[in-house]
């Protein structure tokens, strides 16, 4: 999994470079567009593909960052790219609580939307990416299927502090304490839950550190032996408790529920040892984000819905159809 994030950053770090060396002040016309993520991730990789890929029908400049130190790195990546004059900006926000000033000040010189994770109370012009909420109902859905019976559930996740971390955890709870909808509601990463024939144990956030959340499963296995189903909402989570449970003895025992679609959880589903994923569309993601950013600067706002929401929908990976998923998406990506 380390090795997975590393390829993932240096790849990154080839395509910022590239950039670096396009026309800043002069050289060519075409626009200048940026993709930021909250992390290097191979999700993220995914989206770059789209981001490459609609540089080129667009016939745009792009770039892709992902900065690897939280906030402190993002708002570094938004203040370079204000520096280089970029024509847009498009953003998954990692504490848009605490980001306001700088997102604002983006807005302000240039055109941002949000991508992935939003920032509602910001100047952005859309957020592009699916209800988070519904997502993490789905992923309560499948829970509920592989247990059916109700039992122990630990949820992991990378931040709360995250629009998307936030909903999809709520999401997941609510779905199996039977709970009416309400996006807004939030329960204390730290509070043990039960409803429905279910125990939420807990939410463990890692911050983006895949070493750090294959310790939280490990401490998890070691706290809760009769934890029953381990919950992983962000890319990287799955494959940790994979490795967890696998060196632990406990394959099979404990059920996994996965969000995304990293190559080890799809291959868990096939070989049966997850039940199953929630996966986004981060190829769409990013090749749409650069699609909306190039319209608005040529001047066509009808990209933009009333609801400033362009929703990709989140969609239910299971057994019957992970391999044609994943055949796909390694079409898109170059891998097939």
């Amino acid at each position: 999994m380390k090795k997975r994030v590393m390829m993932a950053a240096a790849l990154v770090a080839l395509v910022v470079s590239w950039v670096g060396c396009a026309p800043s002040g002069g050289g060519d016309d075409k626009p200048r567009f940026a993709f930021v993520t909250n992390m290097p991730a191979s999700f993220w990789v995914i989206a770059q593909k789209g981001v490459e890929k609609a540089g080129e029908d667009l016939d745009v400049h792009v770039s892709v960052d992902m900065p690897a130190d939280g906030v402190t790195g993002q708002k570094r990546v938004l203040e370079d790219l204000l520096a280089r004059g970029v024509q847009g900006i498009a953003v998954s926000v990692i504490d848009p609580a605490n980001q306001t000033d700088i997102l604002n000040e983006v807005a302000g010189r240039t055109t941002l939307i949000t991508h992935d994770a939003d920032a509602p109370d910001s100047e952005r012009m859309v957020y592009i990416g699916m209800d988070n909420y519904t997502a993490g109902r789905m992923c309560g859905e499948l829970v509920k299927e592989a247990l059916p019976n109700g039992g122990k559930v630990m949820i992991f996740v990378g931040r709360v502090e995250q629009d998307n971390g936030r909903r999809r955890r709520q999401g997941v709870i609510d779905e199996l304490l039977g709970r009416d909808p309400d996006p807004m509601r939030f329960d204390p990463p730290d509070a043990s839950l039960t409803g429905n024939g279910y125990e939420v144990l807990g939410t463990l956030t890692d911050q983006g550190d895949p070493v750090r959340a294959k310790a939280n499963a490990e401490d998890t296995l070691s706290r809760h032996p009769d934890v029953s189903c381990m919950v992983g909402l962000f890319a990287y989570n799955p494959p940790a408790i994979l490795e967890a449970l696998s060196q632990a003895g406990k394959l099979n025992q404990v059920k996994i529920v996965a969000f995304d679609e990293a190559d080890e959880s799809l291959q868990g589903i096939l070989d049966g040892t997850v039940h199953g994923t929630i996966v986004q569309n981060p190829y769409m993601y990013g090749y749409k984000s650069i699609e909306v950013l190039n319209a608005i600067h040529n001047e066509d706002l009808s990209v933009i819905p009333d609801d400033q929401f362009i929703d990709i929908p989140a969609r239910f990976i299971r057994k019957d159809n992970a391999q044609s998923f994943w055949d796909d998406l390694k079409q898109k990506t170059g891998e097939g």
